[in-house]
C-alpha cells in the first residue's frame, strides 16, 4: 500500500464505528497525514473483498526499535468482523515480517479485546504481558525467538 491508496483507506475507515476507530487509533478520525506517518514507519496492506471494497487494514513495523521485533496493527470493518479477515491479514503480515527477518511480532491491545488476542495466539507460540487493562502479546515467528514461551530470554522479559 502507498499514499496513493488514500481513497481505499478513507473508504475503509468510513465503514468503522467511532468505537472501533477509537480502539485502534486512539481517536475517531484517520487523516491523510496519519497515513503518511504510518507508511513512513510500517509496511501496510489493505484487504479487499470480491467487489474490491476495503474490509481490513494491517501494518507491521519496528515500533519498539528492537532488532528482529515488529509491531502489528490490525483493524477490520465492523460489519466484516468474525469472518476470518483479521486472521488472514494477520497471517499475511506475520509471513511478510518473518520473510524480512523478524523473529517476534508484538501487539499491544486492550485485554478485553479477545478476538485480536485469539488471532495473535493462532500465529505462533505467544507470551502475554499484562499492563493494567492492556496486554502486550509477543508472538514467536521462528523457533529461536527469544520471545518463544519457555525460553530463558522470555522469562526475563
Amino acid at each position: 500500500m502507498t499514499a496513493r491508496d488514500w481513497h481505499l483507506v478513507d473508504g475503509f475507515h468510513q465503514h468503522c464505528s467511532q468505537t472501533s476507530l477509537l480502539r485502534r487509533w486512539g481517536r475517531t478520525r484517520f487523516a491523510r497525514r496519519d497515513l503518511s506517518r504510518l507508511l513512513a514507519h510500517a509496511e501496510c496492506w489493505i484487504g479487499l473483498d470480491a467487489d474490491e471494497e476495503p474490509v481490513g487494514l494491517v501494518c507491521v513495523g519496528p515500533v519498539s526499535g528492537q532488532e528482529g521485533v515488529v509491531d502489528l496493527g490490525l483493524q477490520v470493518a465492523d460489519a466484516r468482523q468474525c469472518q476470518g479477515i483479521g486472521t488472514a491479514l494477520a497471517r499475511h503480515a506475520a509471513d511478510a515480517a518473518r520473510f524480512r527477518g523478524a523473529h517476534t511480532l508484538t501487539a499491544y491491545t486492550q485485554a478485553s479485546h479477545t478476538a485480536v488476542i485469539r488471532i495473535l495466539d493462532r500465529l505462533g507460540p505467544a507470551r502475554h504481558v499484562r499492563d493494567g487493562p492492556y496486554v502486550e502479546v509477543h508472538v514467536a515467528l521462528d523457533p529461536n525467538s527469544p520471545d518463544r514461551p519457555g525460553s530463558p530470554q522470555a522469562a526475563t522479559g
